[in-house]
């Protein structure tokens, strides 16, 4: 697992949970006793399973969030996981015993989760349980969010889809790297967007194809510059860096660099037809935590599933692409 951005709340989480503590801005407080949501802001998180639980449960429920994240906080958690990654599966128990330090409640099963909350932000780490885990919430009409990767195949990425259109249920998925800072305004300063290059670490995990892990986020970061459209890929691999470039149906051409040693981190850079733009800064969770909050209380997803599903397709042909030593694939095939 890459150390670095993720991992340092998580350490800091840990040590707190061992003394009933939790950090706010630095200072070690007493962890608070469950506090009761607003009505409609109760958030279910399903998967106690990774990091992202304490750090985003921290931000929803700090105590001078205010209105940033809609007044959402999160009420309660299942800890299903993995039974697959052994890392993680090895700490369901710890992570539940942090939540519970936050004043979580934690349920048993997915149907006592949704009998409490009004919405559930799907955390389990394992894109391989994604579409078993979604299928209830789906079918309850809740709104989901589920968090990287979407799921490990491009197969159940569209059996989800197809759930959320059977049963009407609001449901997206992204990377918090989409909200990398100026990515959703970057048309203002290039002008039409004619490629771009983006990168970032692409460590690997045995029970995901290779990018799925985490090569999604600079390929969100991608698909959030570029858009849809994208028809072929074809993918240049060695052990410590993947090259795959995609040409969209304009013509355009994306890259995304994917870095397995040396010094990592996430970035693009944008070419427009009236500037080059080149774009590093990352301010962690809380963009996404906005978007989130903002979905739950519209029902609307930020940008249209049909990107989540092609960027899945992206992964898959990069791997299949792989397999073929580097032969360029079409996205039609997947």
């Amino acid at each position: 697992m890459i150390a670095g951005r993720r991992n340092f709340i998580k350490k800091a989480a840990t040590a707190a949970a061992g003394l009933g503590l939790m950090c706010r801005n630095g200072i070690m407080t007493a962890s608070p006793a469950a506090e009761t949501a607003p009505a409609g802001k109760r958030i279910g998180m399903l998967g106690l399973d990774t990091g992202h639980c304490m750090a985003f449960t921290q931000l929803f429920n700090a105590p001078d969030a205010g209105d940033r994240y809609r007044n959402y906080r999160v009420s309660a958690a299942c800890p299903e996981g993995t039974r697959l990654i052994r890392e993680w599966k090895d700490r369901i128990p710890q992570i539940t015993e942090e939540m519970k330090g936050e004043g979580v409640e934690i349920v048993g099963s997915t149907e006592e989760l949704l009998d409490r909350v009004d919405a559930v932000l799907m955390t389990c780490i394992d894109g391989n349980r994604h579409l078993e885990l979604a299928m209830p919430v789906l079918k309850a009409g809740k709104p989901l969010f589920i968090d990287k990767p979407f799921t490990a195949s491009y197969r159940d990425a569209c059996a989800i889809v197809e759930a959320t259109r059977k049963y009407g249920a609001p449901m997206f998925s992204s990377s918090s790297l989409r909200y990398l800072t100026g990515v959703e305004n970057v048309s203002e300063t290039v002008g039409k967007i004619t490629g771009a290059d983006t990168y970032g670490p692409a460590a690997v995990e045995p029970h995901h194809p290779d990018l799925f892990w985490y090569g999604i986020h600079g390929i969100e970061i991608l698909f959030a510059i570029m858009g849809a459209g994208c028809k072929s890929v074809r993918r240049t691999y060695s052990p410590n860096t993947d090259i795959v470039v995609g040409v969209w149906n304009d013509g355009r051409i994306g890259t995304f660099r994917g870095t397995r040693n040396g010094k990592y981190g996430f970035g693009a850079s944008v070419f427009g037809e009236k500037n080059i733009v080149h774009l590093n800064r990352d301010e962690g969770y809380s963009p996404l935590l906005v978007k989130i909050a903002e979905f739950y209380d519209t029902k609307t997803a930020p940008f249209p599933v049909e990107q989540t599903l092609e960027i899945i397709a992206f992964m898959e042909a990069a791997d299949e692409s792989k397999k073929q030593g580097g032969m360029e694939i079409q996205l039609k095939t997947i």
